[in-house]
Formats: C-alpha cells, structure tokens, sequence
C-alpha cells in the first residue's frame, strides 16, 4: 500500500516539475486535445496537487495511524481533495479571473474621447487618436456634424460606419 502512495507522491512532484520546465512545449505539442473535457478542475496543476497530497498524506496515514487500509485511501483522499480545491480557488480562479484582454471592438467606440491628429475637414476624412485600456489607437474618422475639427481638438467618437468612426467636438464644462 507504502508503494502506491509513494509512487503517487513522486509521479505528482515529477509531473508538476516536468510541467514547469517545458509545460509550455508539450502544451503547444498537445493543443486543443482535450479541449471536448475541458473542466477547471482537470487542469495540470489541480491534478498534479491532487495527486501528490494523496501520496503524501496516504504515506503520513499509513506510517503514523492505527487506520486500515481503506480508511487511509478514503482520509487520503478527502485531504487530497481539499487540498486540490484550495489550490483551485487560492490560486487558479483568481488567475483566471486576474487576465485582462487586450482586444477590443469597434462596437466600443462610441462615446469614448479622442484627439484629432490630422485635421478632419467638414466633407473627408482625418485621424483621432482614441484613448482605449488597451493604449492608444489611431482610427480614420469624419465629422459627424460636418464640420472641420483642427487636429489637436478633443472629440467624442458619436457612431462607426464603414470602418471610420465619426466624430464631434467635445466641449467640456469650464465652470
């Protein structure tokens, strides 16, 4: 019973170790397999902390209790699960929760401010410089109320068409 609950805590250091090092060459290797059982708590890490706590504490059981040997698999795995779960939500889930993206819309546009850096003349097109969590972003742009808006103008993006996103200027309250 020692060997299994043995062989369980090495193989799960090994696996956590080996996945580590080059977790991200085999995961390139292996993309997109297990994608149809995708589960949250079938991640590498859940599982290889599940599998190690089961060893370490079947080897702790076995040696230090009076337990037969289905009490200590049973304790075992009881601790191997609580084990896992506080790994999952002391440390994926708020991973998980933690990564921000990048990308955006052109439906987010609207109502966002922006900059002119080439000038918009009342019938064509220039550039804004919109302002996004993402860092700045240069879109082609024409004036919604047609007319011309000097670069160096804050505007307010109002509606996008047609990939250019139309624009009015902003006048700020000053009192």
């Amino acid at each position: 019973m020692e060997t299994l609950f043995w062989s369980c805590f090495i193989g799960g250091a090994l696996f956590a170790v080996v996945s580590a090092l080059i977790g991200d060459l085999i995961g390139s290797w292996i993309d997109g397999i297990f994608d149809a059982v995708s589960a949250d708590f079938l991640k590498p890490v859940i599982t290889a902390s599940a599998v190690t706590s089961f060893g370490g504490a079947g080897i702790l059981l076995h040696r230090y209790t009076g337990l037969g040997n289905a009490a200590v698999i049973a304790l075992a795995l009881v601790i191997a699960l609580a084990l896992a779960a506080a790994v999952y939500f002391a440390y994926v889930k708020p991973a998980e929760n933690s990564e921000n993206s990048t990308g955006y819309s052109t439906a987010e546009l609207p109502g966002k401010v922006g900059e002119v850096t080439v000038p918009i003349p009342s019938e064509g097109f220039g550039e804004v410089m919109v302002t996004l969590v993402a860092g700045n972003t240069i879109h082609i742009a024409s004036s919604f109320d047609h007319r011309e808006i000097p670069a160096g103008t804050r505007v307010v993006v109002v509606d996008t068409r047609d990939g250019t996103i139309q624009v009015s200027e902003l006048y700020e309250n000053q009192s």
